[in-house]
């Protein structure tokens, strides 16, 4: 049995979740906080979140964790059988990750938390963005899922990041940097399966719980 240890609130810990609810894995969940404890630096060296606990073991890094899960568990594939078809849907998903996420994660520190993020950062971060975005324009399918006519990993990744970077870009600039582009239909269409339900179901609960512990220090 696998553990997925994290919180519902992390983008990456529903990543995935929303892998092992659609290949029908069974799993369990343990809930962890990225608190730097001893005990959490011990299962996953950088303290992040999420990781496997695997028998005696532990897993860290989302994509080595889904790869794992299709290695492991077949059935359900969510990468196409042709190889390059596959690096395809693996071509999106560190695209989204590396030069849209990581990029707009600058900015959520003023755009959720309450900080602020210097004007400098927001005006790079910004055309970092815009850039990025129209280049995601060129590999993004959107018909009607992210890589093309079936669900794969690569909407496990779009469903949890897109909304982020939308948000993110709202807050900052009034601006949606997505916009010229279908994702408001594509979150529509994902959020009718029961998987994604069940992950923004428990995203929201968990970001409330998260809010609370904060405001109780």
């Amino acid at each position: 049995m696998l553990t997925l240890c994290g919180f519902a609130a992390s983008n990456y810990y529903n990543k995935v979740k929303l892998a092992l609810l659609e290949k029908g894995t069974p799993f369990t969940e343990k809930l962890v906080w990225t608190d730097r404890s001893a005990e959490l630096l011990a299962h996953s060296p950088l303290g992040k979140v999420p990781y496997f606990e695997i028998g005696d073991t532990t897993l860290c890094e989302s994509q080595v964790m889904l790869d794992y899960l299709e290695a492991v568990y077949p059935q359900h594939p969510l990468v196409p059988a042709d190889p390059l078809a596959a690096a395809k849907v693996r071509e999106l998903m560190q695209f989204v990750e590396i030069h849209l996420e990581l990029v707009a994660r600058e900015l959520y520190k003023e755009a959720f938390f309450g900080g602020k993020v210097s004007d400098e950062t927001k005006e790079r971060v910004h055309k970092q963005l815009k850039y990025n975005a129209a280049a995601l324009g060129k590999l993004a399918k959107f018909s009607p899922y992210f890589a093309g006519d079936t669900f794969t990993m690569a909407d496990c990744v779009g469903v949890v990041h897109l909304p982020i970077i939308s948000m993110a870009s709202k807050a900052i600039y009034g601006e949606d940097v997505l916009a010229d582009y279908p994702v408001r239909e594509y979150l529509k269409l994902l959020g009718e399966r029961p998987t994604v339900q069940k992950i923004n179901e428990d995203r929201k609960a968990n970001t409330m719980e998260m809010m609370r512990l904060r405001a109780a220090k």
